[in-house]
C-alpha cells in the first residue's frame, strides 16, 4: 500500500510559533486535534486523519515546536520543550483557530500538551484520548529511582543529560531516532519508507534544542522559560483531569509498562475507560491506527452536547 503523505497545508499565528498543521474534513465539523510525540510527526496520524475526517470531523494536525515546519517567531524566545510551553502551544493554535472545544488526542508529547489543556483548562477539552494515561510530569519526584527495569527504559533520557548526549542526537539525528522506534515498538514492522516520511521533521533548525531541554528540565536539571513558569506551578500539584477520557496502554511498550496505568487512576476524576491494546509499541496512533480513531470518535458525542 502506498504511503498517505500529509501535507502541511495551513500556517497559523499562535503564541510564539507559526504553527504548521495538516487540516482535513469539514471546516465545520466538530474539532480534533491530534498530537504527535518524539521523535514523530504529523505522519502519526496519516491513517487516523482520512478516517475521522470522513465521518465529519475537523481535523488538526500540528507539528511541535522544534518539528517540521513550524517554526518561532522570534529568535529571542527560549527553545524550551517543557510540559508546560507545549501545553502552552496547543492552548494557543486553539484560540488562532478560534476553536472554543475540541476533542484532544495523542500520546508522548502530544498527549502531555493534551493533558495538560484537560487539565488546567477543562471548558476547552470536550474530550481527551490520552496513551499512557496520565501524562503530566511530576517534576518534584523525578529524582525518585525507579526499578531497574524500568530506568534502564529511560537510557536516552539520560544521555541527553549530558553534553555527549547533545553532540550524539545532533550528529546523527535519524539513526539515533531510528533506534528509539525499534525499541519502543518492538512488534511494529515499519519499513524504511515510512521512517524516511518522518525522519524530515528532525532537520528543524530547533529540533536538538528543543529535545535537550524537555529531556533536562523533567528532571530539574534546567530552569524553564519564565513565560511559563505559571502554568509549571499549576502543574506541579499533579491537577486532576475532569473531562471524559479513553486512555490506553500498549502491551509491548517499550518505554512505558502497562503496569504504571493503575497508578495513574486517581488523577481521573471524570467519565474514564482506560484500555490495554495488546501488540502494540510506543506509537499507537500509527501502528493501529483505526482503534486510535474509533477512541476519538466514541467521544464526540460529548463535543456535539457542550454548550
Amino acid at each position: 500500500m502506498a504511503l498517505i503523505a500529509l501535507t502541511a497545508d495551513t500556517r497559523v499565528r499562535a503564541g510564539v510559533l507559526d504553527v504548521a498543521s495538516h487540516m482535513a474534513g469539514p471546516a465545520d465539523g466538530p474539532p480534533v486535534l491530534l498530537m504527535h510525540g518524539f521523535p514523530y510527526d504529523i505522519h502519526t496520524y496519516a491513517e487516523v486523519a482520512p478516517r475521522l475526517a470522513a465521518q465529519g470531523c475537523r481535523v488538526i494536525v500540528p507539528y511541535l515546536r522544534g518539528y517540521g515546519e513550524t517554526r518561532f517567531l522570534n529568535d529571542a524566545t527560549p527553545r524550551s520543550g517543557e510540559q508546560a510551553a507545549l501545553g502552552a502551544d496547543l492552548l494557543a493554535l486553539m484560540d488562532a483557530l478560534a476553536i472554543p472545544q475540541a476533542v484532544l488526542a495523542g500520546y508522548d508529547w502530544g498527549g502531555r500538551a493534551a493533558c495538560v489543556v484537560a487539565a488546567l483548562w477543562p471548558e476547552r477539552c470536550a474530550g481527551l484520548v490520552s496513551f499512557n494515561s496520565y501524562n503530566i510530569q511530576d517534576i518534584a519526584r523525578a529524582m525518585v529511582p525507579d526499578t531497574a527495569e524500568n530506568e534502564h527504559r529511560l537510557w536516552y533520557q539520560y544521555y541527553f543529560h549530558s553534553e555527549r548526549g547533545r553532540a550524539g542526537l545532533a550528529a546523527d539525528r535519524r539513526g539515533l531516532c531510528k533506534l528509539l522506534w525499534k525499541l519502543w515498538s518492538p512488534t511494529w514492522a515499519f519499513d524504511d519508507a515510512t521512517f524516511e516520511r518522518t525522519a524530515a521533521a528532525f532537520d528543524h533548525p530547533d529540533f536538538v534544542e528543543v529535545v535537550i531541554q524537555s529531556y533536562r528540565h523533567r528532571f530539574g536539571l534546567v530552569p524553564g522559560d519564565p513565560a511559563y513558569a505559571d502554568i509549571e506551578r499549576r502543574l506541579a500539584a499533579q491537577p486532576a483531569i475532569t473531562v471524559p477520557c479513553i486512555t490506553f496502554d500498549g502491551i509491548d511498550d517499550g518505554v512505558r509498562p502497562p503496569a504504571e496505568a493503575a497508578a495513574h487512576a486517581r488523577r481521573f476524576t471524570g467519565p474514564r475507560a482506560h484500555r490495554w491494546v495488546p501488540g502494540v509499541g510506543h506509537n499507537m496512533p500509527q501502528e493501529v491506527p483505526q482503534v486510535f480513531a474509533d477512541a476519538v470518535l466514541e467521544l464526540i458525542p460529548a463535543l456535539q452536547k457542550a454548550p
